[in-house]
Parts: C-alpha cells; structure tokens; sequence
C-alpha cells in the first residue's frame, strides 16, 4: 500500500524564489494544456494525447522567446503538470460513468491559489544528502524537519505551499500491510454525533472539542483586520497570511486529534464498524459549521487505512440504517424520534435506552460484529410482577401481601 509521509520544509530566500518559478511554470504548462484541450472540444476536434501536448508546450515552447523562461526549472515538474491534467480529466469522466464520486471538470489555476505544489519523481534525480537536506534540480538542498524516519525509500517528493506561507516536503511511500499489531477479542461500533464526536459501542462518550468554535474570536478578529486593508496593498497580504495561519492552527490541531483517537481505537480493537453518513446532505443545514467544524470524514478514512495497514477489519454500514430508531436489546423499530430525546424506553422490552450508545451498538451489530452493551447506560424498565409471584411462599403456600384498605 501507498503511504503519505509529510514534514516542514524551510527554504531560504532563494530556495523560495526557484520555488516561486517552479510554481509558476507548472501552473503555466497546466493551463495551456488545458486550453488546448477546451479549444479542441469546442471545435470538434480530436481530443490532444499528453505527448503531443508535451511536445508543444514544453519542448518546442522552451525554444520560443515568449515561453523561453520554462528552461529555468526541472522538466520532469513540467511533465508532472501534464499527468496531473490527465487525472483531473480522468477523474471527471470517472464521475459522469458513475464509477466515483462526481466532480467538476478541470480548471485553470491562479497564482493567488492558497496552494502550490510541484512534484518530483526519480526521474528528476532528486535526493537526501547525508546531512538530511532535500536536495532537489534546480533550487539546491533545503533543510528538513523531520519527525520520523520513511520506511522505505520513497518514489516522489511533492513540494507544497500552503496558504500560510509553510513549505512541506510530502513523500510517497510504498509499503507491505504486514504491520499486524497483537489479536484481541476487542469490536466496537462508532456513532459519530456533534455534542460527542465519537459514542462507542461500550459505553464510552468522547466529546466534541469544537476546535474553530473555540478559536472563532481570534478568528472573527483578525478577519475584520482583513477587511479594512486596502485591496492590493502589502498590509492587506500581511492580514491575509495572519488569517490564514489562523486558521491553519485550527486544521492542524483537528487533525491531530485525528489521528490520535484513530490510531488508539484501531490499537484496541479487532473490528470496527461505523456508519455512512450523507456529509455533504448535512453541510446544507444549519449545521454546517459544526458538521465541517467536526470532520468526520477525515476521520473515518484515517481508521479505514489504519486498519488495513495494521491488519484490523474495517466495515461501513449504509447510511440508510435505522440505528437510532431500533431496540439494541430485543431489536424492535419503535420509529423515528426528535433529536431532543436522548433517553427513550423501548415499548416492547421495557428497555431504557441512551440514544447514541444503542445506535453504536446497532452499528456494530449491523455490521455482523458481536458487540455487549455490558458496559453501556442501557437498564431493564420496570416490569409488573405476575400475581402469584407476588407474595411469599410458606410451606408450599403462596401468601398474597394485602393492600390495605385507605
């Protein structure tokens, strides 16, 4: 399996400026293509292969006064362009087939995008020099923080600029699912919520830590700094990137909290098992900002190759499963119910039910996981005892408790 390893990149000044051309002519290269591509669908003309394509823009376009300038930077970033063209059309396609989830057709790039990128391949001849520098064509050897060591020798380098103003250096890693961590009897069902982020099947309660709920004032602060800059002038860029560092604070926090509840429930657990949400469906509501604010479907995808790489078992359930309507208990639909109710007896079973740990464990159990609420706040109700039970037995004779009379 393919894994993404990332760590800060900290380029001087003209380590930034060969940067800077990088971007520019990768951007450059990708619009062209693409404008060839939409000047030859509206014509009716044959769709242009990437080598036709490589051959006009790069090759001969580097010999041209007007385009010269593209000899300045690696030509494998230039070609890097191209098949990233041809991803965004296959992609696109895919969507209309119905073989993936639709997206919109490619567009053209801007230089004022948050984010920049160029990528490397071994082509390139890119390496790590002895001190720990990233060297890479044509911008020189930039110093590396790293926190971890690459498993294994990595296949491309991607260099990215984000809207912050960071530099990150992300390496594509193949590697064997043959990390198995020790076998425990241990499945666990997820409802993932807004006021809890995560219910488990056991009972447990993880709340919501609403990170840019939290960091909002900074964050409306800054933004109406923002807003009284002049368009186009330098204190207005200086806003802008405190805003975007802002909110990049906000991401990286939300993405650490990520990976550690993710990486401590696939450690614990054998299966696991949660429901298919229709995200974009609730982005819509008046619940967008908490429903983006939690992110689950970074979460979800983070325990789906987590358990794949540490051999665990990973099971989505549809989103059109009735979890919170049915009895974990005796399994009865007792019908739908407004989101205030959070405690609700079972007509059936007697059953008291906390809502969101019966639809963790209805999760587990619809995905074929033998789950207990032994530890879960679910308690019998109060059923009537039958008449010859209640009173005391004597010698073989049951003695009926008289009521007295009022």
């Amino acid at each position: 399996m393919q894994l993404r390893y990332s760590f800060r990149l900290y380029p001087n000044g003209p380590q930034r400026s060969a940067l800077a051309r990088a971007f520019g002519c990768s951007r450059v290269v990708y619009n062209d293509a693409l404008r060839a591509r939409e000047t030859a669908r509206v014509e009716g003309a044959p769709f242009p292969k990437t080598g036709d394509l490589s051959k006009l823009l790069i090759t001969d376009a580097k010999k041209t006064d007007e385009r010269g300038w593209l000899g300045e930077v690696s030509a494998v970033v230039l070609q890097q362009s191209l098949r990233d063209l041809d991803t965004a059309y296959r992609n696109f396609f895919d969507g209309l087939k119905g073989k993936r989830p639709r997206m919109g057709a490619p567009r053209f790039k801007s230089r004022k995008d948050n984010r920049q990128a160029v990528r490397f391949t071994a082509n390139a001849r890119w390496k790590i020099t002895t001190g720990g520098d990233l060297s890479l064509p044509k911008i020189g050897d930039v110093r590396v923080t790293w926190s971890r060591v690459l498993p294994s020798v990595p296949s491309t380098v991607t260099v990215v600029k984000d809207a912050a103003g960071r530099y990150f250096a992300s390496f594509v890693v193949e590697t064997d699912p043959d990390q198995a961590l020790p076998g425990t009897d241990a499945q666990v069902g997820i409802d993932l919520g807004l006021s809890h982020f995560a219910i488990l099947s056991d009972g447990t309660k993880i709340d919501a830590p609403r990170f840019l709920r939290r960091a909002e004032k900074k964050l409306k602060k800054e933004q109406r700094r923002l807003s009284r800059k002049t368009k186009g002038s330098n204190n207005r860029t200086k806003a802008r990137i405190k805003v975007a560092r802002a909110h990049t604070r906000v991401a990286d926090v939300r993405r650490e909290f990520h990976h550690q509840l993710s990486t401590r429930t696939i450690r614990e657990n054998q299966a696991v098992a949660v429901e298919d949400l229709a995200v974009k469906g609730l982005a819509r509501t008046r619940l967008a900002k908490s429903v983006h604010d939690a992110g689950w479907s970074a979460f979800v995808g983070m325990l789906e190759y987590k358990a794949a790489r540490y051999g665990r078992t990973f099971v989505r359930i549809g989103r059109f499963e009735p979890t919170s309507q049915v009895c974990s208990q005796c399994g009865v639909k007792d019908g739908p119910k407004p989101l205030h109710i959070r405690v609700w007896e079972c007509g059936a079973c007697g059953a008291f039910l906390d809502r969101d740990i019966n639809a963790a464990v209805n999760v587990a159990k619809a995905a074929g996981l033998a789950v207990s609420a032994c530890r879960a706040q679910v308690r019998p109700g109060l059923v009537p005892a039958q008449r010859g039970e209640a009173g005391t037995h004597r010698d073989g004779h049951t003695t009926v408790v008289g009521i007295p009379a009022l």
